[in-house]
């Protein structure tokens, strides 16, 4: 069961409002908060605590065959006291006083909770004398001491005891279950699912759990005491309508109703602990059946196996071919290497396992396994020995069966190599000489057949040995009764009756050969006259091909209109061409009407030439195709490049008008940049226009981009009637927006420069009105010496030295130039009051009231908090012997503000 166990010996304190404290040795309990103190003064709760008290110690009483009505009036006088810790302890208690004055009534109650000290807790500020008296609080407090100490102390769950065990129990049982979550003995038992999942996890057949709800808390609740009360001998403890209606639930009262339910399943659990208990014994039982049916079941296999193997190995039946034995000894070594390994392994598999089920049966006191008859281990040995002992004697006879035969073998290939080298020769030789591939040969191919010939006549008579090596080997192998001679004598004769047949065809060749030679010696003058008329005539037609196909490119009208020219000069030469064509197709013809009188069959190549009458027609034909294909084409190209010349001259038409107006508007904006009549302001607003204007013009570049994505799909690459591209329109109309946006930004800086300054206007012309002066390029900038130039006339005496400090400060970048913006900010500088390191660290020698060094709290109380902390994250240590320690150095800081070095 899952309780039981010794609690450790730790001192647990709970406190019932203020008049009384248990101390337990036992750590089932731990500090209750305040708020639990607190509530334990509500009436719910105590009318709670009385209604489940009761009736807890009327469970135990009715063993008795007594009970209690009112729990602080019937354990006044203490004979129900120690009548209950006798019920639930087992044990008997000293005899208790009989009279009825107060003083027995106190000896009484005081045996009673000697009793209970007796079994190890400590009862402080609860006397005889508050029981008697009837004090309800002591009481109950009594009453939950017992309930602790007898009903939830012993209860352990995996090393947790008392509530944490009792809670643990509840989870782990209540675990499957949908809307129950058990984290307490309050709230979470207040819906009555709880209750039913513990009465349904021990007995299903009480309680239907999938009809429950969880807005039923109340009939939950009354479902889970009745079926208790019931079934289970658990009398009803609690009020449904209590504990839904209290906020929190007692949890004394709920620990003690549940604590009855782990008791009256402990009996359940120890069943099942016996279940599982014969379930490993079965299993073991079962596992060592299933390990002897697999030795009987492989030892069954393996003799099975041994039985079927031994007859393969004895039978000594040879093979008349080398091949035939050579595949039995392969048979033989697959079977040592493939077939027989996996039954070694088998065989000492069966040994192991033999030996591990004796093993399991001696130590669960089982008796030794006993095989069927024949399949104990000896009989599996003794039969794996005679099959070695056969396997032995059947590789003997293997080995000496092949050495006999490798004798014959060896004359039999050697006829074999012969015979397969005369056959290879005179593969196709046959076929070769039977062809008449001279009937549509030229004459260098017959004379080269001729030659050809004669050096197969040569071979052919040094062949004549080989045919006789042959013979003579089938005649030696038909004396020794080779067990195949009568192919070998089929293959001799075979051969001897071609070599009779090839003399026969070689000298019919020979005739044919020199009569077809004499024809074609007339034949091949034809081809050569063929031959000198028709390659000036194909030369001429692929000029003509090629000049019709030419892929042109033009651009322009009077382009395309030469090209036309050109092409009815060349139509005009085309009869004269033909009369060629007639007379050279003509020799042809004739060399075809000699090769069907005398049955020559032309092989319609000619020797001295690539070309055909079939190349000569088809090219002809191909010339007379091109020529109007080609007028088509070069009247497509005048349309094409007529509507090339219209997007032309549309694209230039808006290019004109557009690139003189961005050249304007730059030029405009320039003088507007150097203008210094009116305000900046103005300045501002006139540029605002342009700025404004320009962006309005945008519509203009769209369309001309629209143009130009015509011509580009055109392919039209060059414009006569313009000098404008659209890149160079792009570029001026970016140049013009950058320009534009820069002059902008220039004057809003001036602005800037000039509020932040406290410069007039009248300074600021002035200043213009000397930058224009000595801004000999107009473009906005001034080069060193004009910029010297322009300091000198404004009063400034400068030495080399001097003016080079100038020029780091107005060309920081060394670019060579100086700008307007970079003039101002100069001219500022000179004329504006500007603070500078030793005006700063003037302000923080006050802060520091006259000090070399200033503290952190000096800073924190003088500056803002943000730039207090900014200081003195930035601030270093103050080195001098003066300072206190987390002194800091302000003077290195003012330094360091305006990149100077230390004063």
């Amino acid at each position: 069961r899952e309780g039981g166990g010794t609690m450790t010996a730790v001192e647990t304190q709970m406190t019932y409002s203020n008049s009384y404290t248990i101390h337990h040795e036992e750590a089932y309990m731990t500090q209750e908060e305040d708020w639990d103190r607190d509530l334990l003064l509500d009436p719910a709760w105590e009318k709670q605590q009385r209604k489940t008290f009761t009736a807890w110690c009327n469970s135990h009483l009715r063993k008795a065959g007594t009970q209690i009505e009112n729990i602080e009036e019937d354990f006044r006088n203490g004979l129900k006291l120690m009548l209950l810790l006798e019920v639930i302890s087992g044990e008997r208690l000293p005899k208790p006083d009989k009279g009825k004055m107060r003083f027995h009534k106190i000896a009484n109650v005081n045996k009673a909770l000697d009793f209970i000290c007796s079994k190890g807790v400590k009862l402080v500020s609860i006397g005889a004398e508050e029981i008697v008296d009837g004090n309800v609080k002591m009481t109950l407090g009594m009453i939950w001491t017992i309930i602790l100490r007898f009903a939830i102390q012993d209860i352990s769950v995996e090393e947790t005891s008392a509530k944490e065990g009792l809670l643990l129990w509840c989870q782990r049982k209540t675990a499957p279950y949908r809307n129950v979550n058990v984290q307490n003995f309050h709230i979470s038992w207040k819906d009555g699912l709880a209750l039913c999942a513990l009465i349904h996890r021990h007995r299903p057949d009480l309680i239907d759990y999938s009809k429950l709800r969880k807005d039923d808390p109340i009939g939950n609740l009354n479902t889970a005491f009745d079926v208790a009360e019931k079934f289970l001998d658990i009398p009803k403890m609690l009020d449904a309508e209590d504990i839904v209606n209290t906020p929190k639930p007692d949890e004394k009262a709920i620990m003690t109703y549940v604590s009855c339910f782990y008791h009256a399943f402990a009996g359940a659990e120890q069943a099942e602990t016996a279940a599982n208990r014969i379930c490993k014994v079965l299993a073991v039982n079962q596992e060592n059946e299933k390990l002897m049916e697999e030795y009987e079941k492989l030892a069954s296999e393996l003799l099975e196996w041994i039985r079927r193997t031994i007859p393969w190995l004895e039978n000594r039946t040879a093979e008349q071919t080398m091949r035939a034995m050579q595949q039995k000894l392969e048979d033989f070594r697959d079977y040592r290497r493939i077939h027989k390994p996996p039954r070694v392994q088998e065989k000492c598999q069966l040994e192991i396992n033999f030996n591990t089920l004796q093993t399991k049966l001696r130590l669960s006191n089982r008796p030794a396994f006993m095989p069927s008859e024949g399949k104990m281990v000896s009989d599996i040995a003794n039969a794996w020995k005679g099959l070695e002992q056969v396997e032995k004697g059947y590789e003997e006879w293997l080995l000496t069966e092949i050495r006999r035969l490798e004798r014959l073998d060896h004359l039999a290939e050697k006829f074999k190599q012969k015979c397969a080298m005369h056959e290879s020769w005179t593969s196709g030789k046959e076929d070769l000489l039977s062809q008449k591939d001279y009937e549509s040969a030229s004459l260098m191919e017959i004379r080269a057949l001729m030659r050809k010939h004669e050096a197969f006549e040569s071979d052919l008579a040094a062949h004549q040995d080989r045919v006789e090596q042959i013979a003579a080997i089938a005649q030696e192998l038909n004396e020794l009764d080779y067990h195949d001679a009568a192919t070998v004598n089929a293959r001799c004769q075979g051969i001897c009756d071609q070599w009779d047949n090839l003399g026969t065809l070689t000298q019919k060749r020979r005739d044919a050969l020199e009569r077809v030679e004499k024809l074609w010696e007339t034949i091949d003058q034809l081809y050569l006259e063929f031959a000198k008329r028709a390659a000036p005539f194909n030369n001429w037609m692929d000029g003509a091909v090629e000049d019709l196909q030419d892929m042109f490119i033009v651009h322009s009208i009077e382009e395309i209109q030469s090209l036309i020219t050109a092409h009815d000069q060349f139509k005009a030469t085309l009869p004269e061409a033909d009369k060629e064509r007639m007379a050279t197709m003509g020799i042809h013809n004739e060399i075809l009407k000699i090769a069907q009188t005398y049955g020559i069959k032309l092989s319609g190549i000619n020797p001295y030439t690539n070309l055909s009458p079939q190349d000569i027609s088809t090219k002809w034909d191909t010339v007379k195709h091109l020529v109007p294909l080609r007028d088509q084409m070069l009247q497509e190209e005048v349309a094409r490049q007529q509507a090339n010349e219209r997007l032309r001259r549309q694209f230039a038409a808006q290019a004109n008008i557009i690139g003189p107006w961005i050249q304007t508007k730059m030029e405009e904006i320039s003088h507007v940049s150097v203008d210094i009549a009116g305000s900046l302001e103005e300045q501002m607003n006139s540029l605002k226009q342009y700025e404004q204007n320009i962006i309005n013009y945008k519509s203009n570049i769209d369309k001309l981009e629209g143009d130009h994505q015509l011509s580009q799909e055109s392919l039209i690459f060059d414009n006569k009637h313009t000098n404008y591209t659209m890149e160079h329109i792009r570029v001026g109309w970016e140049q013009l927006l950058t320009t534009i946006a820069r002059t902008i930004n220039e004057v809003e800086n001036q602005i800037l420069t000039r509020d932040a300054k406290g410069i007039s206007q009248e300074q600021l012309n002035e200043f213009r009105a000397s930058f224009n002066h000595f801004d000999r390029k107009r473009n906005g900038m001034m080069d060193p010496d004009d910029f010297r130039a322009c300091l000198i006339s404004m009063g400034y005496d400068l030495g080399e030295v001097e003016f080079a400090r100038i020029m780091t400060l107005v060309d920081p970048n060394n670019t060579g130039v100086v700008t307007f913006q970079a003039f101002i900010d100069f001219m500022t500088r000179e004329t504006a009051e500007t603070d500078t390191a030793e005006q700063v660290m003037a302000s923080f020698k006050i802060l520091a009231s006259d000090k070399n060094y200033i503290t952190v709290e000096e800073l924190r109380r003088e500056l803002p908090p943000e730039q207090a902390e900014y200081c003195i994250t930035r601030m270093t240590r103050y080195i001098g012997a003066d300072g206190p320690p987390g002194a800091l150095d302000y003077i290195s800081f003012s330094s360091a503000l305006y990149g100077e070095s230390d004063l």
